[in-house]
């Protein structure tokens, strides 16, 4: 019951059509979603429905007027975007009794999340992006949810970091290359495991910041964002951060599952997913305006505070700079707020005196390794890391 299954076509988890999905239980799915106010999904209740574009039963986006000036993004305003319908809720009501089968160390075994809590913790901020923010600025309209960019936000995490666990169980095994992990969804009969688990596969090195987290934002993790036990690999995107893991695995080559064989490629238009295709994996400098915006309405002429959010991606960002003319002339902005470490964003703002006028407001972000935020999109089949700066700029009229 969370957010998923409208792009699961798009995806080929399934080799069939909508109608393979209905014959297999799953429900009905778009490609394309309507910015129309619809109510919130029941297992959703909960959110604020007044910060939240309902796409479809299973995604939500963060409106961009909704995104506030305190750095992190609450549990009730934080997008929804899963690739299979959660376990059932009955698996919250024993949290500590979740169990994850812990392979490719020397030691292997299954562990509980009440064991878990007992081999260290961490906490962390970083931003949680869909690999598909940004999206619907592709003119070429890929399928799978137009997100502009509220499929984003900066969540705190806390858990146990991965690498004690490893060391707890005696270690990696030599010559293994990546870190797997297996999302506990229940799959439905009759079609290959492979063709629709989630499981994804990262570079060995992402799992020294990584954890095995059981809270967010101060609170046990929702069911609809992955809990009681959700795999946080810091920089990479929302897919890579596996929800209700069962099973994390060290191993010497990628998973065959279709998410990540084919799934989730940086492939060309008119292609189509291929193992030798980029995987969607760290995030890129990125960053936008979020006042004002298309929203806001007519802003009064005089000084304007314009702020919002960037980001390093695997980077920590190092400043940010602001444009009022389209890009032909960029000052530098002030971040404001606490520096949470180097994969939360960083809020920022650019006080400017505005006469009546229309304007085209932008920012682009730099990383700490001297990487800009591009002008230009990869243009992209599925419409993956979007991070154009032309692309999230917004257009104002100061009256």
């Amino acid at each position: 019951m969370t957010d998923t299954i409208e792009n699961l076509h798009r995806r080929r988890f399934l080799a069939g059509s909508a109608g393979a999905l209905a014959a297999a239980g799953l429900g009905s799915w778009s490609s394309t979603s309507s910015a129309q106010a619809k109510p919130l999904p029941q297992y959703v209740a909960w959110k604020d429905a007044k910060s939240v574009i309902v796409h479809s039963s299973s995604t939500l986006e963060t409106r961009r007027s909704a995104f506030g000036t305190s750095i992190i993004t609450p549990a009730d305003q934080l997008y929804i975007r899963n690739n299979l319908p959660a376990p059932d809720a009955s698996i919250v009501a024993d949290r500590d009794g979740w169990g994850v089968a812990v392979e490719g160390v020397n030691n292997p075994r299954k562990l509980t999340v009440r064991e878990l809590k007992t081999m260290g913790l961490e906490t962390l901020a970083m931003v949680l992006q869909c690999s598909g923010n940004g999206r619907g600025f592709f003119p070429h309209k890929p399928s799978g949810t137009p997100w502009t960019v509220g499929a984003a936000g900066c969540v705190v995490w806390s858990g146990v970091p991965v690498r004690a666990v490893a060391e707890a169980l005696g270690g990696v095994v030599d010559g293994m290359a990546f870190m797997t992990g297996t999302g506990g969804e229940k799959l439905p009969e009759g079609i290959d495991p492979k063709s629709i688990i989630v499981e994804r596969s990262v570079p060995l090195k992402a799992m020294g910041d990584a954890l095995l987290a059981w809270e967010m934002n101060g609170a046990p993790i929702p069911l609809a964002h992955g809990g009681p036990l959700r795999l946080i690999v810091p920089g990479y995107t929302g897919v890579n951060n596996v929800k209700y893991i069962k099973r994390l695995a060290f191993t010497r080559e990628e998973t065959d599952a279709k998410i990540m064989k084919t799934g989730y490629r940086m492939s060309p238009l008119g292609g189509k997913g291929d193992p030798s295709q980029p995987s969607v994996w760290e995030m890129n400098v990125k960053s936008w305006v979020n006042f004002p915006n298309s929203d806001s309405g007519p802003v009064s002429s005089g000084m304007v505070q314009i702020n919002g959010v960037a980001f390093g991606g695997i980077n920590a960002v190092k400043r940010v700079e602001v444009s009022v003319d389209g890009g032909k002339t960029w000052k530098e902005a002030k971040f404001i707020g606490p520096d949470l470490g180097r994969y939360a964003w960083r809020q920022f703002v650019f006080p400017v005196k505005l006469q009546p006028g229309t304007y085209t407001i932008a920012s682009r972000a730099i990383d700490a390794e001297g990487n800009v935020q591009p002008e230009t999109r990869v243009e992209n089949l599925s419409g993956y890391g979007n991070n154009s700066w032309r692309d999230h700029a917004v257009q104002v009229t100061v009256a």
